[in-house]
């Protein structure tokens, strides 16, 4: 596998300068859902998914990171579990689910501030170059290694609270399979991602619709040989602020719902297979969650 262009924007992502936040936020969270779906699997999957996220803005632009924790139940089993009967979509006694790592990073630079000029126009407040690093790892017998990057414009849009921001990025992926054991390295592709947060107030209690939405474009064949198709992948999430009820401050303790639409996942085309044949099982994933979010 040619590792050279992951290993080049890490190391450009080390080499950004270090400097003090203008402003900045941490908070810890936890998503809960029991529709999720993977590929190869039948039925749904419980997950518990504890984040924690961090972003903040200095004298150039904007510092982005994200690491999620995901916890399965056993209809999702771990690598070497013991699952005699999962080849018919049922677990085994003992079974036990799998875990997963997996990380985001992106650094964008706002032009206007980097060349010290107003590139406002119209509904456009700003617009950036982004560059983002992300990977994982997964102890199932797929093994995931994902190493995700891309570079490209983002645009800042002019909304009157919160942001929304839309990049159009070139992107490139490389894994690893651990089905046939085989590393792959993808064919450089484009996404579109948007991310958004905008506050509103429901009476007297404040809120906030915020996530985000990527398209995928093709990415050529994958580790069995198939030629992949386009995805879509968005987590959204309506919060309420409930920090009054512990006696904290604003925008400390939010509680809300989510939902996560997932649709081709990891570029596999949507396939609702035979019960005889659960691993040809890809079906697209919509999921409701309970979110949870602690700032610091």
């Amino acid at each position: 596998m040619n590792t050279l262009p992951i290993k080049a924007l890490a190391l450009v992502l080390a080499a950004l300068p270090l400097a003090a936040a203008d402003w900045s936020d941490t908070w810890a969270g936890w998503r809960y859902g029991t529709q999720f779906r993977e590929p190869g699997l039948a039925g749904t999957i419980e997950k518990n998914i504890f984040q924690l996220t961090h972003v903040s803005g200095w004298e150039y632009g904007t510092n982005f990171f994200n690491v999620d924790m995901l916890f399965s139940s056993n209809q999702d089993p771990a690598q070497n579990s013991n699952a005699p009967n999962f080849g018919a979509g049922q677990p085994g006694n003992g079974v036990t689910g799998t875990n997963e790592v997996y990380v985001v990073y992106h650094s964008a630079f706002n032009l206007s501030k980097v060349f010290k000029t107003s590139l406002a126009a119209g509904p456009i407040r700003d617009i950036s170059l982004t560059a983002g690093l992300e990977f994982n790892a997964k102890a199932n017998t797929f093994g995931s290694r994902k190493r995700f990057i891309s570079f490209g414009p983002t645009v800042n849009f002019a909304v009157p609270k919160g942001f929304l921001d839309v990049g159009i990025w070139a992107c490139h992926e490389q894994n690893f399979n651990g089905v046939v054991m085989k590393p792959v390295d993808f064919k450089t592709t484009f996404e579109i991602s948007a991310a958004w947060g905008i506050p509103f107030s429901v009476g007297p209690v404040d809120a906030e619709f915020k996530g985000f939405a990527n398209y995928l474009g093709t990415k050529g064949k994958d580790g069995f040989g198939v030629e992949t198709k386009p995805e879509t992948l968005s987590d959204i999430a309506l919060m309420f602020d409930i920090s009054s009820v512990f006696g904290r401050k604003p925008k400390a303790v939010y509680l809300g719902a989510g939902f996560e639409y997932w649709n081709n996942k990891f570029g596999g085309e949507n396939n609702t297979a035979p019960a005889s044949t659960p691993w040809l099982n890809n079906q697209r994933v919509t999921a409701p969650m309970v979110q949870l979010e602690i700032h610091f």
